[in-house]
C-alpha cells in the first residue's frame, strides 16, 4: 500500500504517509493517487484546485472553513515544519468544537486529510514553510470564514512561545459560540 493511514482523535481526520523512496540521489513518492488514497481511506473524492503558499516563521494561517460549498483538503508541507490543526464544526458531531493537531513537515512527508466540515489552519515552526493542499471544491471569498485560532472553548494547544502573525481577517475571526457552523 503507498499509503499509511493513521487515525486521529476525530475519526474523519487522518495521517496519510506515504512510501518514500529514497537513495543518494535524493527521495521520490507519489503524493497523490487518487485510486491508492481511495484504497488507503475509503474515501472516493475529487479535487478541484491545488493551492501553495509560502510563510515565515510564526505565521499562523486560520481557521479557515467555506459556510457554503465546504472543501475537503489534502495539505502537506515541501519546505519546513508546521503545526497543522482541523476543528470539527459539524453541530450534529459528538466531537463538535474538538481539533485535531498534526507535526508536517518536509522531513516526514506526512498529509493530513481535513474532510469538509472542519475548520482548518496552521502555525510555522522552521524559519519558513510552503504549504500545498487540494481541495475538493472552489473557493468562495463570500463563504468564507475564519474560527479564531486561540478561542478558548475549543482550546487549541498551539507549540509556540510567540504571538503568532495573524492576517486582518483571521484577527477578526469569531469564537465557536458565535461562528456559522454546519448542521
Amino acid at each position: 500500500m503507498p499509503y499509511t493511514v493513521t487515525p486521529t482523535a476525530l475519526p474523519e481526520v487522518m495521517i496519510l504517509e506515504p512510501q518514500v523512496f529514497g537513495d543518494a540521489r535524493g527521495f521520490f513518492f507519489e503524493s497523490f493517487n487518487e485510486l491508492d488514497f481511495h484504497k488507503a481511506t475509503g474515501l472516493k473524492v475529487h479535487f478541484v484546485q491545488d493551492n501553495h503558499s509560502k510563510s515565515a516563521k510564526g505565521v499562523l494561517r486560520g481557521l479557515h472553513y467555506q459556510i457554503q460549498h465546504p472543501q475537503g483538503k489534502l495539505v502537506r508541507v515541501v519546505q519546513g515544519e508546521v503545526f497543522d490543526v482541523a476543528v470539527d464544526l459539524r453541530k450534529s458531531s459528538s466531537h463538535f468544537g474538538q481539533w485535531v493537531g498534526v507535526h508536517l513537515s518536509e522531513k516526514n512527508h506526512r498529509q493530513l486529510w481535513v474532510p469538509p466540515g472542519f475548520a482548518h489552519g496552521f502555525v510555522v515552526l522552521s524559519d519558513s514553510a510552503e504549504f500545498l493542499y487540494k481541495t475538493t471544491d472552489y473557493w468562495f471569498a463570500e463563504h468564507e470564514r475564519s474560527l479564531v485560532w486561540n478561542d478558548p472553548d475549543v482550546g487549541i494547544d498551539w507549540p509556540i512561545d510567540f504571538s503568532p502573525q495573524l492576517a486582518a481577517k483571521d484577527q477578526n475571526g469569531r469564537s465557536l459560540k458565535n461562528a456559522d457552523v454546519y448542521l
